[in-house]
């Protein structure tokens, strides 16, 4: 059964940071491709950052600069790095694993919020 755990979500200020982990099980890690996404309210899912199996990372032009994606493959885990934070960033973020079958977490919440 795959399962891919989200954590790291919570409140903080404008310009703070907060780091996402995302671990996965049931799955061969290592050749998946990983991606954050993120859901406001009121708007639909959008790509946040994305790697690839071989580490090549990829961003959405909104977070370019102050979001870093990495991953661990010795711990099954996916980070996001989520720097000088802006209100714009509150939302629902996934983590996402994709090798033939896309696989979803359940989501954490950000606020970003003074």
């Amino acid at each position: 059964q795959v399962q891919l755990v989200e954590s790291g979500g919570g409140l903080v200020q404008p310009g703070g940071s907060l780091r996402l982990s995302c671990t996965a099980s049931g799955i061969m890690f290592n050749i998946y491709a990983m991606g954050w996404y993120r859901q406001a309210p009121g708007k639909e899912r959008e790509l946040v950052a994305t790697i690839s199996s071989g580490g090549v990372d990829n961003y959405a032009d909104s977070v370019k600069g102050r979001f870093t994606i990495s991953r661990d493959n010795a711990k099954n885990t996916v980070y996001l790095q989520m720097n000088s934070l802006k209100p714009e960033d509150t939302a629902v973020y996934y983590c996402n694993a994709r090798y033939s079958l896309p696989f979803w977490g359940r989501g954490t919440q950000v606020t970003i919020s003074s």
